[in-house]
């Protein structure tokens, strides 16, 4: 695939529809964003508990989608499970389950795990989807041979063969790889801003739709704006993807497309050349497009804060977290 460059220019450009005045819950109407093929609605309300309010609360983390189609996502409290519909269903809650940066769901023979990057713990963990059982922890590894006064892993992803990769994106930008025992196997990554090293490497996922599949990063800091850059999984640094997006935090592939939360307060999708092809939930304010403290009642229907994580399910539709000290969950309906 041919690799392309975007401005933030063109963000803008693809942004489509403007958001009420209203707040955000379930007595607002649907907001439509987005362009194309990627056009969705929003569903007022989803996420929120009986009384209104989130069901989450404070959170900076991750959303990932089961098999069923449970959403599973990240707060600070610990793993909520939602129904398609927007209610919870079971939850991790305490401190093994807190603070999960980031979370992927892989299917291991029948049976579904999560991992998930602490970056406030100091660890990647994997547990059992269903039951909450961790069966795996990885800490720095000290066979490593590296002297890190801090470690602070923000995102993991897992290859086809189950070895895992944990970046340690709020400290020494190195990327660990370990194998599904949880034994090191290497690292690689410099932090800088050259055209091969980290400024913050925050986000990852596997990127399926190049064979052999391959890392895909979310360099958020590199100067001058922020990117996504290609690794294989062997540490070698393939390419930059695209440029200009503000600040990515996270990324989610399906099919051809891949979902990218910008903290700014908005997400971008990307097509198969990597070019932007639709914009959502653009925030216009930009004293409050990147901002944690925005409490619900300031939320607005259709537009986001500090956008940081995002899934989609099985119809394409997405599910996204805001940064946010109330706890945002949300979800888009595709389109017919």
């Amino acid at each position: 695939m041919k690799l392309r460059s975007t401005s933030l220019a063109l963000l803008s450009a693809l942004a489509v529809g403007l958001a009420p005045s209203t707040h955000a819950g379930e007595g607002s109407q649907p907001v439509r964003m987005g362009c194309g093929l990627m056009t969705f609605d929003t569903v007022p309300g989803w996420g929120l508990a009986p009384d209104g309010k989130s069901a989450i609360g404070p959170c900076h983390g991750g959303v990932a989608v089961g098999k069923d189609g449970s959403i599973y996502t990240s707060a600070h409290a610990g793993v909520f499970v939602f129904s398609p519909e927007g209610r919870v269903i079971r939850t991790f809650l305490g401190d093994p389950y807190a603070d999960m940066h980031d979370v992927k769901i892989r299917d291991e023979g029948g049976v579904e795990f999560l991992y998930a990057a602490r970056n406030n713990h100091a660890e990647g963990v994997k547990l059992n989807a269903e039951t909450g059982e961790i069966v795996l922890k990885l800490p720095f590894p000290k066979e490593s041979g590296l002297d890190l006064k801090k470690f602070n892993p923000t995102a993991i992803t897992i290859a086809p063969n189950g070895d895992v990769f944990l970046a340690d994106g709020y400290a020494s930008d190195h990327i660990f790889k370990f194998d599904k025992a949880g034994k090191y196997l290497m690292h690689f990554g410099v932090k800088g801003n050259g055209l091969d090293q980290f400024n913050t490497a925050h986000g990852m996922t596997l990127d399926t739709r190049y064979e052999p599949p391959r890392l895909l990063i979310c360099d958020r800091n590199h100067e001058p704006k922020g990117r996504l850059v290609h690794y294989d999984l062997d540490g070698k640094f393939l390419g930059e993807v695209v440029t200009g997006l503000g600040m990515p935090t996270s990324a989610c592939v399906q099919g051809e497309f891949v979902s990218v939360p910008d903290l700014h307060g908005r997400l971008v999708v990307l097509d198969g050349t990597n070019t932007i092809v639709s914009v959502l939930g653009n925030n216009p304010d930009r004293a409050k497009g990147g901002s944690y403290n925005i409490p619900q009642e300031q939320w607005i229907e259709g537009v986001f804060s500090g956008t940081h994580g995002s899934s989609w399910d099985a119809e394409g539709n997405l599910y996204i977290q805001d940064w946010n000290v109330s706890g945002r969950i949300m979800k888009l309906l595709r389109a017919k």
